[in-house]
Parts: C-alpha cells; structure tokens; sequence
C-alpha cells in the first residue's frame, strides 16, 4: 500500500489523523494532513483504508 494526499484541497478536519496516528498527522499552523509513513505496513493498512473513506475533503489516494 501507498499513500498520497492532496494536501492542497485538505480541509484539517482531523479525521485521518484519529483514526490512524501512526500514518496520518496534522501541521501545527494550520491542520494540513502530514503523512508519516507513505508506505504504511500491512498491520496499518485496516486503519489507513478507514482514515480515506472517513476523510471529508476525500484527499487521500491508496495505491
């Protein structure tokens, strides 16, 4: 699995960063989603699957 994120159209709602911390988390000024592991392993991947589909801006790719 591969993470990609359009950090352009985050709108720092929070919610990947609550659902799975290990991978996701937010900039200080101003909430944008920062990405901590692109390439996450398979025991994340559960996580990172859910933090897409809850995400509301829908910026995050999986490939």
């Amino acid at each position: 699995m591969r993470i990609a994120v359009d950090t352009e159209k985050c709108c720092g709602a929070g919610q990947c960063a609550l659902v799975a911390p290990e991978v996701f988390d937010q900039r200080d000024e101003d909430g944008v989603v920062v990405v901590l592991d692109p390439e996450p392993p398979a025991e994340q991947h559960e996580a990172v699957r859910e933090a897409a589909q809850v995400c509301p801006a829908a910026v995050i790719t999986l490939g």
